[in-house]
């Protein structure tokens, strides 16, 4: 018997409620085109599986059916992301037929999607670190107002671990040159006092006393402009080259052409250098809790990733470096 949908509840033929289910994504919930192939593809899949098991209504549908098709897709190898797609559009389906009647349960609400593979973050090697700074130094040594601001970037990044955002939200007064520290506004609008080290204020004095002014001028309003109207520059520590406040994007770029040039893989934002920085000072003995303060993370476990990059690292040192390895 067919309800007022046409579907036959519990028992609609498999195929027929996927096509609904991707009609109702398309117009119910429009949906884009590349989401709704993406459902077709994986729920096609399912469908094949069902049948190869001689499975082709929708009652056939169960939560121990599911786990073994997502079971059969890792034994060939298929990224954990893929399973964990494939997934996500069989829960969206099930919860779907589940609402409309085709099915009496969802099956699919105790299916659980596989963790993602852990990535641990990119790492750049101290010395590598240390090649970098010094071709930033020789190309600052001409008094370029742009290469003196990057290179002062690059070692605050890494000297105090600051995310790009703070970073770029820095003004002057939050400048401590005597103390060597900063204080930066971090998630939650949390403050907290950051050090570096003297070359990181060696680079920023150079920034300030030769590379600013010169950047400050170039946002400074020839003469004949409006009297209201004042340089750009603004109390910002940072600027770009029009002499504004230095923005996210620009210092992205900075720090990306800076590590694009540099062997191994992952990413090349400025988070790199805040991973870097922490598993650099927890290679070195800092206290965990020590790194966690300075990094403004709210939970330790966040910043116990870090431990794992370390103990990745001596792993592979030890393997590349004992001779019983």
């Amino acid at each position: 018997m067919h309800d007022d949908e046409g579907h036959h509840r519990g028992s609609d033929w498999l195929d027929r409620a996927v096509s609904a289910f991707l009609e109702h994504g398309r117009h119910g919930r429009g949906l884009s085109e590349q989401t709704v192939r993406a459902y077709r593809a994986d729920l096609d899949d399912l469908t094949a599986f069902a049948s190869g098991r001689g499975i082709d209504r929708t009652d056939g549908i169960t939560l121990e059916l599911l786990r073994d098709w997502l079971w059969t897709a890792n034994e060939r190898g298929l990224a954990r992301s893929t399973i964990a797609r494939r997934s996500a559009s069989v829960r969206a389906f099930t919860r779907w037929a589940s609402e409309s009647g085709v099915l009496p349960v969802d099956p699919g609400v105790r299916l659980r999607a596989p963790k993602g593979a852990a990535h641990l973050p990119r790492v750049v090697a101290q010395d590598q670190v240390r090649e970098m700074l010094d071709g930033l130094s020789a190309r600052a040594v001409g008094d370029d107002p742009a290469a003196l601001r990057d290179l002062a970037v690059v070692e605050l990044l890494y000297a105090a671990g600051i995310r790009v955002s703070e970073l770029v939200g820095l003004d002057l007064t939050d400048l401590d040159r005597e103390r060597l520290t900063v204080r930066v506004l971090g998630k939650g609008g949390k403050e907290r006092v950051v050090p570096f080290g003297v070359p990181a204020r060696d680079a920023l004095e150079d920034w300030l006393e030769r590379g600013r002014p010169a950047l400050a001028a170039a946002g400074t309003p020839s003469t004949g402009a409006p009297p209201a109207r004042t340089s750009a520059a603004g109390t910002a520590l940072f600027l770009g080259d029009r002499g504004a406040r230095l923005g996210t994007r620009s210092a992205y770029r900075i720090v990306a052409r800076l590590l694009e040039a540099l062997p191994g893989d992952g990413p090349s934002g400025p988070h790199t250098f805040r991973h870097t920085a922490a598993t650099h000072l927890l290679d070195g003995g800092a206290d965990l809790r020590a790194v966690q303060e300075m990094l403004g993370h709210a939970s330790l476990g966040t910043t116990q990733i870090y431990t794992h990059v370390s103990s990745a690292r001596l792993r592979e040192v030890y393997r590349t470096a004992h001779p019983r390895a």
